[in-house]
């Protein structure tokens, strides 16, 4: 099930006794937890039948006694443990000697309890006992991180359920700018409606004046500019960095190239050089594929490595490696030697 589908059966009070919600990434683990935290229970409910715990606080038996408990003028009661990831489980073999009281409640659970784990940043191991006693008792949720190809319909779908709309373009820039942590990005499209009449399209422009893209100087505009090898462009957006340190960090100018120029040596082994293809390999919009055909004509496949290079050296030097360079000047060097 994905997250809105548990979110449709939560809705529909189809309950589950139990919930391993876990995964690499937490928006999604986030998105369902909250919902029940804060949806399940009506607020008079919460006093009595809502308990939060901690995975770091929290010992076995305090969970096992808090899901034993059954519910005060309510049908449910709900106990949430909160970084899961970090409570200590217990045993997860069993003899006549050594039983694991935790994984005795998963086996049997109370139906009136919705014991909810939020195991984040990483898989729960699947061969233990206690995922098999969930699994066959409550419902796992595998929370996965989109690959960044698949970001720029993410955030279309976002934006679709706030009823609002975003052209392709728009969601593609805003993919490249703000990565792949959708909490990140789910904060910054919320931001940006807020600026946006409901149904009107977000565009560029848009994302321009809200998310602090500056319109000339930023690091796609730089991109673009040492693709088409127009030093003076360059040099214009890197005194403009120079003068916006905190809006422009070297780090996060040098990631973002590292991220395109390792694309442009990608597109250099690519046999089949279709669009379509392209895109999937490259993991872009199709929006961006002319930028990455271009930059495989301006640099050679043995240009494209020394550039890499340049890259991670400059950002050793940026972090104080034998260097005590100012970013201004690193930054000034680094276009230099790339350029030529």
């Amino acid at each position: 099930m994905t997250a809105p589908e548990i979110i449709k059966d939560l809705k529909a009070r189809k309950f589950k006794p139990l919930y391993l919600l876990h995964g690499e990434e937490p928006y999604f683990i986030d998105l369902v937890s909250n919902y029940i935290e804060h949806k399940v229970l009506s607020d008079a409910e919460k006093g009595f039948n809502q308990t939060v715990l901690y995975g770091k606080d929290t010992d076995i038996m305090t969970a096992i006694n808090a899901a034993k408990r059954y519910p005060m003028m309510s049908d449910y009661q709900v106990v949430m443990i909160k970084e899961a990831q970090d409570m200590k489980w217990g045993r997860d073999d069993e003899d006549k000697k050594h039983i694991n009281p935790l994984l005795a409640y998963l086996e049997n659970p109370l139906p009136s309890t919705i014991l909810v784990f939020c195991y984040k940043y990483g898989k729960f191991d699947k061969r233990k006992k206690t995922y098999k006693a969930i699994d066959k008792n409550g419902l796992i949720f595998e929370s996965a991180t989109l690959y960044d190809s698949k970001i720029p319909a993410w955030i279309e779908g976002y934006i679709a359920d706030k009823k609002y709309k975003i052209n392709g373009q728009a969601s593609a820039m805003l993919a490249e700018y703000l990565g792949n942590d959708l909490s990140k990005i789910a904060n910054e499209l919320d931001k940006l409606m807020l600026n946006v009449a409901t149904g009107e399209e977000i565009t560029l422009k848009h994302i321009q004046d809200n998310i602090g893209i500056s319109k000339e100087y930023n690091v796609f505009e730089l991109q673009s500019a040492l693709t088409k090898k127009d030093a003076y462009k360059v040099n214009q957006i890197v005194n403009y960095f120079e003068a916006n340190p905190k809006a422009n960090p070297i780090v996060l100018v040098l990631g973002n190239l590292n991220n395109f120029f390792s694309k442009v040596l990608a597109y250099h082994y690519i046999k089949d050089k279709s669009p379509q293809s392209l895109a999937r390999e490259l993991g872009v919009s199709p929006y961006f594929v002319k930028d990455y055909e271009q930059a495989a004509r301006g640099y050679s496949l043995g240009k494209t490595f020394q550039v890499i290079s340049y890259l991670r050296e400059y950002d050793l030097k940026s972090k104080g490696v034998e260097s005590n360079t100012g970013q201004g000047g690193l930054m000034k060097e680094l276009m230099f030697k790339i350029l030529h």
